[in-house]
């Protein structure tokens, strides 16, 4: 059967040589539109050449891919519309549709005789290598590259220019080097090797201090909530004078200040050499519940409980936090947190429920059985779980005063919906459980009526 022509797009057409079918350049490519908005390109023998410092590098197409984070600049005729992935060995079928190699040979494989795009049945089987694509990608690619490498050598002489000056520089002139650090550091995943690679570890954490003033600390403390600490410089940050710098800063600081103190603390206590004395401090704590309670800034409420719930997981701490009135601060806190939020903070809450002081604030606060009660079935199951919990430990606490208080709130019908429902077996244990204790003080019909219910409970 003799094999039919194979169709040519306009563009394909009008660029073919004597190769077979092929595109004539990168200038051709760019003129036809076939790579709209890639930019950078040009065409010779050098393509795929990295040079720098005078030295030509010869980089793999793959190397290169997985190192540039291209997303969506990546021109659409160099993607596999199988894979949709950026081709690195790309063969054109019979009905003129180019797809990745291993990938168009798996759907052979597959028993498949159509093209994957056009569905087109093919009259021909044999794939040919697209090498002029395969040159444009590489051409691509490698300007890319060149880019990307170049922009890291500028950013990490920047750095190596600002640590530099740091070590001379006072006042405002310091606070605008590191400033400028701060910036470079957040924008540039280079310039963060750079400091590791360069001791800038130890020179911007030593200027944190006793008399180091705030307008320091806090681009400091920006700087270094951007870098993964070693175990060195968290050792060297946990020491007192620092540390009552950063609780200082936590309290009086801008709402970003605020919210770095608290992230840093938190990178400290995921260290081995972590001491609970650390954050045993009644300022960090009360700095903490006002962080916390500060509706404008939802990032301050998000990391202030973040924090507050890893300083909680150590025991030694919890009685402090309970002393500096958490707990009903959090319970009154409750309605207005989203899911994230409201999961941290019912997690502080049944932690410190199982403190005797705990227990009896959670008690005492008016609004811990309402808000509870509400949260039951209402936002997840996690969130249900932990506001279970904490009924359950107030209604033992005080059966008599607090379940009859719980049931007005209307607990015993939500607590039938835990046990209807898909929850885990032990949380419909512990909801059974709850439901009974409270119908200790009712008859049973007053307490169907609770339950708003007209069927007998079995």
């Amino acid at each position: 059967m003799k094999a039919m022509p194979m169709y040519q797009p306009s563009w394909r057409r009008e660029a073919l040589d004597n190769s077979g079918g092929q595109i004539l350049d990168l200038e051709t490519a760019v003129k036809d539109g076939i790579l709209r908005g890639g930019g950078g390109f040009g065409g010779g023998g050098n393509a795929g050449v990295i040079t720098g410092g005078g030295v030509g590098e010869k980089v793999d197409l793959k190397r290169m891919i997985e190192e540039l984070d291209l997303c969506d600049d990546v021109p659409t005729v160099f993607i596999c519309p199988i894979s949709l992935e950026p081709m690195r060995d790309p063969v054109t079928l019979c009905t003129g549709q180019t797809y990745e190699r291993p990938n168009i040979l798996r759907w052979f494989s597959m028993g498949h005789n159509t093209c994957p795009t056009t569905m087109q049945e093919l009259w021909d089987d044999e794939v040919t290598p697209n090498r002029t694509l395969h040159h444009l990608i590489h051409t691509w690619f490698s300007q890319k590259y060149l880019q990307m490498k170049k922009r890291s050598e500028d950013v990490q002489g920047r750095v190596l220019e600002i640590l530099d000056s740091l070590k001379r520089v006072k006042g405002q002139a310091r606070v605008q080097a590191l400033r400028e650090l701060k910036r470079v550091v957040s924008a540039h995943a280079s310039a963060k090797k750079a400091v590791v690679d360069n001791g800038g570890f130890g020179l911007v954490s030593s200027l944190l201090g006793p008399f180091t003033s705030h307008a320091v600390g806090s681009e400091v403390v920006a700087i270094l909530v951007n870098l993964t600490l070693d175990a060195d410089t968290k050792v060297n940050l946990m020491q007192p004078a620092k540390v009552s710098l950063v609780i200082d800063m936590l309290n009086e600081g801008t709402i970003e200040t605020k919210v770095n103190c608290t992230r840093l603390i938190e990178m400290l206590m995921e260290g081995n050499d972590f001491q609970s004395e650390m954050v045993s401090s009644m300022s960090l704590l009360v700095g903490l519940l006002r962080l916390i309670r500060d509706r404008r800034h939802p990032n301050g409420v998000i990391a202030g409980l973040s924090l507050l719930k890893t300083i909680c997981s150590h025991k030694q701490v919890r009685n402090l936090v309970v002393s500096v009135g958490s707990v009903s601060q959090l319970v009154e806190l409750l309605p207005s947190l989203n899911s994230d939020c409201l999961e941290s903070a019912l997690h502080i809450l049944d932690v410190l429920s199982t403190l005797p002081e705990g227990i009896t604030a959670l008690k005492d606060c008016p609004q811990t059985i309402p808000n509870a009660v509400k949260l039951l079935m209402k936002v997840s199951e996690v969130c249900t779980q932990y506001a279970l919990s904490i009924l359950w430990a107030v209604c033992k606490l005080a059966p008599e005063e607090c379940a009859s208080v719980a049931v007005e709130n209307g607990l015993a019908a939500r607590l039938l919906l835990v046990i209807q429902s898909g929850c885990s077996p032990t949380l419909k244990q512990r909801a059974a459980e709850l439901l009974k204790l409270c119908s200790l003080n009712y008859t049973t019909t007053i307490f169907i009526s609770k339950c708003k219910l007209t069927r007998t409970i079995q």
